[in-house]
């Protein structure tokens, strides 16, 4: 991951997009985002993760589509999880700290 953040709010939207519509493209212009950018941000989370979290397909007399891969979707799960554990950690602190600083627990 070389330093850069594998997963973010904007990545996990654009996950989530891409599983609602089926399309990079019609994830990228419902999150209003270039599908370039969208594209770039689906290829490095597939780097990343060694993995393919999304896979494509071209077009073709269905059309194409792309769709979340299981690693995708625990993608999704686990950073969920970790941004509960986090709320829970701030509240902890925030009372610890308040206690602390005024002496008293709230």
């Amino acid at each position: 991951m070389n330093g850069k953040p594998l997963l973010g709010k904007g990545r996990l939207e654009l996950l989530r997009q891409i599983e609602a519509t089926g399309s990079i493209s019609k994830a990228a212009r419902a999150m209003k985002m270039s599908y370039k950018a969208a594209w770039d941000a689906v290829d490095a989370m597939n780097n990343a993760m060694g993995t393919a979290v999304v896979e494509s397909a071209s077009g073709g007399s269905k059309g194409g589509g792309s769709r979340l891969t299981e690693a995708g979707r625990r993608l999704i799960l686990e950073f969920q999880s970790l941004e509960e554990r986090h709320l829970q950690w701030l509240d902890s602190a925030t009372l610890e700290f308040s206690a602390r600083l005024f002496g008293k627990n709230e």
